[in-house]
């Protein structure tokens, strides 16, 4: 039996587990191994984790799993995301999903966002936990490789209303080198399929000499799916198998950027300390409607939201916004 969850299809049959080692078939259906048991939760600002454009400024509580269906060689999560899982369960936290809502609640978080590794890996309990956060109003967000089959990425835009999805790169030789898998074929369609049903961002993590020469190739390919995508561009430190790679060039990749501004009209480039490309400017007149500063590493903060509606103040331009601003202190003390 294989599992239908990712692009992997991984065998189950005669007690494997699969590259995430997650799943196992129980009398001849798939079943998570580790159901409701979690390895962080936290409180972070939704810029931070990154999205710009949904719910800015709002409180979100972090969560994940364990495990992964990609095999990156830079994984800045290596720890969660590619440890044997059966190894780190003792470690984690059994929390049933009223109880990780309610603790949202009580934290006086607005959202929940799954973040640390791939949702793919753990969706029979997020799909618990989804349906337990619509019966008490509290939206859901999620960072994806969005490596997943259809019928899974149908099931992220269920419990998701918000996705910011990892596209690494575009070559089949970076991704069979450093992702493991044979080419970025899924992940691009499944970028179409979200962002038809639900609230998409994108982020690029860039590394030096290795996928910087896609930045072409993703522009267009954004601008031919939706234009006003938020696009996050990370000077990504390598971790992992890469911890001895240079530093990606600021200048560089910030000329790469350059050219592709005005056909996409919110590309970001952050990741590191004091970026000047973490604001958001009018698409109309270029007026900076949103102020953000950032700490790099996911320190993002808000600094001042000055939509009306959100449109520009000054010409009337609708901004892309998913959602409505959300004070930070806003939602605290919430039952």
């Amino acid at each position: 039996m294989k599992c239908g969850y990712c692009e992997r299809r991984c065998e189950l049959a005669g007690g494997k587990h699969g590259v995430c080692r997650m799943y196992c078939e129980d009398d001849g259906t798939v079943k998570e191994r580790f159901p409701r048991r979690w390895s962080t939760y936290a409180v972070s600002r939704v810029e931070s984790l990154p999205f710009y454009h949904a719910y800015p400024g709002s409180r979100s509580m972090t969560i994940g799993t364990a495990g992964c269906n990609l095999e990156c060689r830079y994984c800045a999560n290596s720890f969660v995301a590619r440890e044997d899982p059966a190894a780190i369960q003792d470690a984690m936290y059994a929390f049933t999903p009223r109880q990780l809502v309610r603790m949202a609640a009580k934290l006086g978080c607005h959202n929940i966002v799954f973040t640390v590794n791939e949702p793919t890996v753990s969706l029979p309990s997020l799909l618990e936990l989804g349906a337990e956060a619509r019966k008490a109003g509290m939206p859901m967000g999620c960072l994806t490789n969005a490596y997943g089959t259809e019928e899974a990425t149908g099931l992220l835009a269920e419990i998701f209303s918000f996705v910011n999805i990892s596209l690494k790169g575009l070559s089949p030789e970076f991704c069979r080198d450093y992702l493991g898998i044979p080419d970025a074929e899924p992940v691009l369609c499944n970028i179409a399929r979200l962002a038809a049903a639900t609230h998409v961002e994108v982020t690029t993590p860039v590394i030096q000499s290795v996928n910087d020469g896609d930045i072409d190739g993703i522009a267009a390919f954004l601008a031919a799916v939706d234009r006003e995508i938020p696009w996050h561009v990370f000077r990504l430190l390598p971790e992992y198998k890469m911890k001895e790679a240079e530093y990606p060039s600021i200048a560089a990749i910030d000329a790469a950027l350059e050219k592709h501004r005005g056909t996409l009209p919110y590309i970001y480039f952050h990741n590191f300390v004091g970026s000047e490309w973490v604001n958001t400017l009018c698409p109309r007149c270029g007026e900076t409607v949103i102020e953000r500063f950032s700490l790099g590493c996911g320190g993002d903060r808000l600094v001042r939201y000055r939509c009306r509606d959100n449109a520009c103040p000054v010409c009337g331009c609708g901004i892309s916004i998913h959602g409505r601003r959300v004070g930070w202190s806003q939602m605290e003390g919430a039952v």
